[in-house]
């Protein structure tokens, strides 16, 4: 099917982005969906949207004019539309209609591999169509009959419809909730493994995936288009120092992600919470690299992610740059703390991120005395299995113990 995308750039808005990155970002998030040719796009100028066709009237002819020209079947608005505006634009220019909410959900969709992602995708997806039942289909207002078993005479048509939304809803999380027990029980056991966790993060299409291939000699699939991989995978690294480490790779962040995702993949992301280290991956030859970053640092800030948790910047994709930007790009990455930079495609500065982990792995340890219950034999003992117990003492109400112990292994003690 092809397809014309369309930027929406609200004039009255302050803090709006760069239009052409955009709609730039935007094509690529098209391009992501199998069986669909991109024929173009444009930036189309608003000082407001109009609330019954989000365009004017002159404006909405000379698009259904491209829009028959290139002889489009579907067309991608970039940013939110309204039922009331998805119903009248389809119908004036005769074609499909999906708004940014409505296309990363088609290529999550397309993209989920595991039972929860699967899950997790069909909830996001109801929990939009939930949204989009407000008089938005002329058989939305029929009144339904029958004989009462179902919803009862005289039940609008919208209140079947979210009627069965709800209901399926409720069975899909009675679904989840079964595999995230799994998953708990899975993190549980994790803990127990004295090897730390580092989570590749970054903007979607920063070149994680590519990284995390090169690091585990792994075959994830590693494409140049946007959500390539949705569903977190890990595996065990062995560093040039000898230390075992468990890398995680993660869905990527992007700007305005619906928020009914942002809630529905928060499980794939909950490896970064669990995390000893994060390491932070940017597109540095991306023309906005810089606000690629800032969304990805909100995105960690909304999650909960700790102060403490140490971070690694790594500026991917320098076999992009020019030879001059790149020379710039390692002057600049070298007097930074925390920052490599580096070619995850050709291998170019990899021995410099393995050395950081490393370095950023030799744990540091705090001292700290535990007061434990005497039938809390299991955590006692797990804490002489760790080897970070120094002195006991018996108390009046249990035992008295001083470790000396690492972060991680405090958050692994205090999940048990």
């Amino acid at each position: 099917m092809r397809a014309w995308v369309l930027h929406p750039e609200l004039l009255s808005e302050r803090d709006r982005r760069d239009a052409q990155p955009a709609l730039d970002e935007a094509i690529a998030l098209a391009a992501a969906l199998p069986d669909l040719h991109v024929a173009g796009g444009e930036i189309v100028r608003l000082q407001r949207p109009h609330p019954k066709h989000l365009f004017g009237t002159g404006k909405l002819d000379e698009l259904k004019a491209r829009i028959e020209a290139e002889e489009v079947g579907l067309v991608l608005i970039d940013g939110p539309v309204s039922p009331v505006q998805q119903r009248n634009l389809e119908k004036t220019w005769g074609v499909k209609l999906l708004d940014r909410t409505g296309l990363i959900l088609e290529i999550f969709s397309d993209r989920a591999r595991t039972r929860e992602g699967v899950l997790q995708v069909e909830m996001a997806a109801l929990s939009y169509q939930r949204t989009r039942l407000v008089r938005a289909w002329t058989h939305l207002e029929r009144q339904r009959g029958g004989l009462g078993f179902v919803g009862g005479p005289g039940e609008t048509q919208i209140e079947a419809d979210r009627r069965a939304i709800d209901e399926q809803l409720n069975r899909l999380k009675k679904q989840l909730g079964k595999v995230v027990k799994t998953r708990e029980l899975h993190r549980a056991a994790r803990a127990k493994i004295p090897f730390p966790i580092v989570a590749l993060v970054g903007y979607t299409n920063a070149g994680k995936s590519t990284l995390f291939n090169r690091m585990t000699g792994a075959d994830v699939m590693a494409e140049d288009m946007l959500f390539a991989t949705l569903d977190p995978t890990m595996r065990a690294v062995d560093l040039p120092s000898g230390k075992r480490v468990i890398l995680s790779d993660t869905v990527g962040f992007i700007s305005d992600l619906p928020t009914q995702l942002v809630a529905a993949f928060r499980a794939t992301l909950e490896e970064v919470l669990a995390a000893d280290l994060v390491v932070h991956v940017r597109d540095i030859s991306h023309d906005e690299t810089e606000e690629q970053a800032q969304d990805v640092r909100a995105i960690l800030s909304d999650l909960g992610v700790s102060d403490d948790t140490p971070q690694i910047e790594v500026w991917n994709k320098t076999d992009l740059l020019d030879a001059e930007s790149r020379e710039t790009a390692q002057m600049l990455a070298s007097r930074r703390e925390g920052v490599i930079s580096l070619s995850a495609l050709t291998g170019d500065g990899m021995q410099a991120l393995t050395d950081a982990i490393g370095s950023e792995l030799d744990e540091k340890r705090s001292r700290k005395t535990l007061t434990l219950p005497f039938e809390a034999g299991q955590r006692r003992a797990w804490l002489y299995e760790q080897g970070v117990v120094e002195d006991e003492a018996p108390q009046e109400n249990g035992m008295a113990l001083t470790v000396n112990w690492t972060a991680r292994q405090a958050r692994a003690f205090h999940d048990l």
